[in-house]
């Protein structure tokens, strides 16, 4: 069954990804595919600085695409650029996987088996050249924040650390980091959302 999408969760003029998601939330998956093309090498860019195994990295940006199917009707433009909306939960799941890891005591994954290489290989990645497009997209966007901010992002993003250990790492106020915290996801928020509204 199809769940019905307000216009309410796509104010203002649409963009390019916000119409993608919104097909998808009908079931389009020609929608779909053309959003996993757009998007993929954004998204694994950021799990692979994350995920330090390709294959484990390859499997997380799948699981990631599929909420991102599942979740369409979900998405709300008011809360974020369809970029920040993938973003998000692109960090939540690989950061689910590194601390799986960890928990097994393991600083990086043990080899795979061959078959699981296999069929890492028969799916779909993004391209070197768009990786390294990505890469450079999603590092101009930290750039961009003061270096208290950008300090805070990076250890919650790409250590998977909360709020409180930051706070312990960085021998500063918990009240300090949240602030930092917030006023980065807002000003990255605001750049993925002017990204969008520029290549559409």
């Amino acid at each position: 069954m199809v769940t019905a999408v307000t216009s309410a969760q796509y104010p203002g003029e649409p963009t390019e990804g916000t119409a993608l998601i919104r097909r998808m939330a009908g079931g389009d998956r020609e929608a779909f595919a053309a959003f996993y093309d757009r998007y993929s090498s954004l998204a694994f860019s950021l799990i692979r600085r994350i995920l330090p195994h390709p294959a484990e990295a390859e499997e997380v940006l799948q699981e990631v695409f599929w909420q991102a199917w599942t979740d369409a009707d979900r998405y709300d433009r008011r809360r974020g650029s369809p970029e920040a909306w993938l973003l998000m939960r692109s960090r939540s799941r690989a950061i689910d996987r590194l601390r799986s890891i960890r928990r097994r005591g393991e600083t990086f994954v043990t080899p795979v088996e061959e078959e699981t290489l296999s069929q890492t290989a028969d799916r779909k990645t993004p391209s070197p050249s768009a990786l390294a497009e990505d890469r450079k997209l999603l590092s101009s966007a930290l750039a961009g924040l003061p270096d208290p901010q950008r300090r805070v992002i990076e250890l919650a993003f790409f250590e998977g650390l909360t709020q409180a250990e930051i706070a312990e790492r960085l021998k500063e106020p918990l009240g300090t980091v949240k602030t930092r915290t917030r006023a980065g996801l807002e000003k990255l928020r605001g750049h993925f959302t002017a990204l969008e509204s520029a290549t559409t």
